[in-house]
């Protein structure tokens, strides 16, 4: 593991195509880089159709993001959020108009003693960000992820950024404030940034109660080179954790990870439908990714 940046990936329930549209009209420099499908030959697991669109892969402000059918199963909220760091508050308060549209509002666009002007808004597909107009670290992102640490996790955010910060060579926790008393209980984090790998992160733990957690709806997607980065990303992130199915696990604070192998996107995205629907068959049997194996299946070899 090393400066490979974080995908999120958005389960949806059937608005993969349209999240994607949504959102690379509404933020700048937005594009949809690929699309795959669902097998053509069996059903899957999930009940969609055969042959209808399993991903949506697309980038916003520099921020790659899958959008997943994956069907009811799983629900997004607040628990992973992201932050929008605008120069305005026209930029603003236009931003959070058009997230609004079909949306809540958490917490209404306003000015507060941390920005002369922020909100935070679940949008249509149930998708939070927070949008912040004022100055950003040099160079630093437009959309940040943010890991809000809530219920059986409060008070974990600054044990987790030290966590995936030490996973990293150049990982990193920049910065860290702390709850003072009156404002929150005493000495959790008020707002951290870290960096895992190439990604800049943001941690907080809730002051509030809030009926939420981690879960599968927004997980976090790791691009690995080879079958060694995969085999040493998994042992790091299960470790406390639990492995999952078809390359997905969850960390020791319940964040849902996917440890892909970059290869993977070749196959899944080929023009074959007869070998896609093999590496696709392979992978469902599979908890951690065997790069090996999906390939021989891919080529027909296995």
């Amino acid at each position: 593991m090393d400066a490979r940046p974080i995908v999120p990936c958005l389960w949806l329930d059937d608005d993969a195509e349209a999240a994607a549209a949504f959102y690379t009209a509404t933020f700048p420099d937005g594009r949809i880089t690929a699309v795959s499908y669902y097998p053509e030959s069996f059903d899957a697991p999930g009940g969609q159709p055969r042959g209808s669109v399993l991903t949506v892969e697309f980038e916003v402000a520099g921020q790659r993001f899958t959008a997943l059918n994956g069907g009811p199963m799983f629900t997004l909220n607040p628990s992973i959020s992201f932050f929008v760091f605008v120069d305005s508050p026209d930029e603003a308060d236009r931003l959070f108009a058009a997230l609004l549209e079909g949306g809540t509002a958490l917490m209404p666009i306003d000015t507060y003693p941390w920005s002369e002007r922020y909100g935070w808004v679940k949008d249509r597909f149930g998708v939070s960000w927070q949008v912040l107009a004022g100055p950003r670290q040099p160079g630093g992102a437009m959309l940040v992820p943010c890991l809000m640490f809530a219920g059986s996790q409060h008070g974990r955010a600054e044990e987790a950024m030290r966590f995936y910060a030490g996973l990293v060579p150049n990982g990193t926790v920049e910065s860290v404030t702390h709850y003072e008393h009156g404002e929150g209980p005493k000495g959790t984090v008020k707002h951290g940034r870290f960096r895992f790998g190439g990604q800049e992160m943001i941690a907080m733990d809730s002051h509030v109660s809030h009926d939420i957690a981690f879960n599968e709806a927004l997980s976090l997607q790791v691009m690995c080179r080879d079958q060694a980065e995969v085999d040493r990303c998994w042992a790091a992130l299960t470790d406390g954790g639990r492995e999952g199915p078809c390359g997905w696990l969850t960390d020791r604070f319940g964040v849902s990870w996917q440890v892909v192998p970059e290869e993977v996107m070749q196959w899944m995205l080929s023009r074959d439908a007869t070998a896609r629907d093999r590496a696709f068959k392979a992978m469902l049997a599979m908890g951690k990714l065997d790069v090996a194996a999906l390939r021989s299946a891919f080529e027909g070899t296995a």
